[in-house]
């Protein structure tokens, strides 16, 4: 008997390859789909064979559901990929801030539209290649996000939006392998894409020139403006804020003396703010847009261990929500280059508790950047 019937987002690549295989072999009724996102006017788009949703991916995505024997489809998701992920991207830029698009393409494209398209299609659930895992609380009953058994791999980070609902439709069948696992059972199978390399760019983005994007969608973050010193002194220009983020080194165009970092971007002067390595540093950060995966905030400060980056390390702190969905995490020892616009996620273990887009870093009264906030 069907153990019921599943989307599975395929993106021509190794691991959404072997997840669709391991779901036809335990029994699920597989449907394989790869999203059409990429709008064709827009300035260095991958078109060909790069990216995750090229038409790269529709050649081998569609090669692989044959030799799978799954039916396959390509579906169009251009409207609400531009509007919700390549806008928003460009607008954080502007705004001083460096989003993470995958993020975003995860809460909004994979688990929000697909999954919608996917009711509509009659299935229960819908799966990816990412290396996380679903499972159920049996005191609670309800689902959790947890980290994949490879840690190198782990991708749970890029998943803490998701919902109760969604978890429940959600299949992960790579969150128990490692990668070499991964490719070894493509390999058994005859998946042509076993030694495929793992997408490295942004999808919509050619060539690390996500500059273009901003310029054509939100030319504000594009305008030139001043470098300015801890002193607030001017002492270079800059092409954009776009073009910076926080923790940043070279590129800056500045000569001779201490190596000098970006610290902060200050989109009210449009100014790139340097200082030295040690003004990176953090006490803690503010989080917008906080979401809980068991439904509600901790009622009381929570330690935890939390990711400030995709690839960052786990850092130990106390959590706190806030009013109007912000949380207040205030790390046990200085953390460095927090950076708005990116994700902070919270850990307990090896469970996902939820996580919020970082606002800002916090500092003593004593910090650099603090002295300099007092004299504007």
């Amino acid at each position: 008997m069907s153990r019921g019937v599943v989307v599975a987002a395929m993106s021509g690549g190794v691991d959404s390859s072997v997840a669709a295989a391991l779901l036809k072999e335990q029994g699920y009724e597989v449907i394989g789909v790869t999203m059409n996102l990429w709008p064709e006017d827009e300035p260095g788009v991958v078109q060909e064979r790069g990216g995750c949703c090229g038409l790269g991916a529709v050649f081998d995505a569609r090669a692989v559901a044959d030799r799978l024997g799954i039916p396959y489809y390509v579906l169009n998701f251009r409207d609400v990929f531009e509007e919700q992920v390549i806008d928003r991207f460009a607008a954080d830029y502007a705004r001083g801030r460096t989003p993470n698009p995958c993020l975003l393409c995860n809460r909004y494209i994979k688990f929000e539209a697909l999954l919608k398209k996917a009711r509509q299609m009659g299935a229960d659930y819908v799966a990816t290649g990412h290396y996380a895992r679903v499972d159920r609380d049996p005191l609670t009953g309800r689902y959790r996000l947890r980290r994949a058994v490879d840690a190198r791999k782990d991708q749970s980070y890029a998943l803490y939006a998701l919902t109760q609902d969604q978890l429940a439709q959600t299949l992960l069948p790579l969150g128990a392998f490692t990668k070499p696992e991964v490719r070894r059972m493509a390999a058994e199978r005859g998946l042509f894409v076993a030694t495929k390399p793992d997408s490295q760019e942004i999808c919509f983005v050619a060539s690390g020139r996500y500059t273009e994007v901003v310029q054509a969608r939100a030319p504000e973050g594009m305008r030139p403006g001043p470098i300015l010193d801890l002193d607030g002194r001017e002492i270079g220009r800059h092409p954009g804020l776009a073009a910076f983020t926080v923790g940043q080194r070279r590129g800056l165009g500045l000569q001779g003396g201490r190596p000098l970092y970006v610290v902060a971007l200050d989109p009210e002067r449009n100014a790139v703010i340097v200082g030295p390595e040690e003004a990176l540093e953090s006490e803690g950060l503010l989080a917008e847009d906080v979401h809980w995966i068991a439904g509600a905030p901790p009622e009381e400060p929570r330690r935890v261990q939390a990711k400030i980056r995709y690839q960052g390390r786990l850092v130990p702190g106390v959590v706190q929500a806030e009013p109007g969905g912000r949380a207040r995490l205030d790390f046990d020892e200085p953390a460095r280059a927090v950076t708005p616009g990116q994700a902070v996620v919270f850990y307990d273990g090896d469970e996902v508790l939820g996580g919020g887009t970082i606002v800002s870093a916090l500092h003593g009264a004593d910090h650099p950047l603090a002295r300099l906030a007092l004299a504007r």
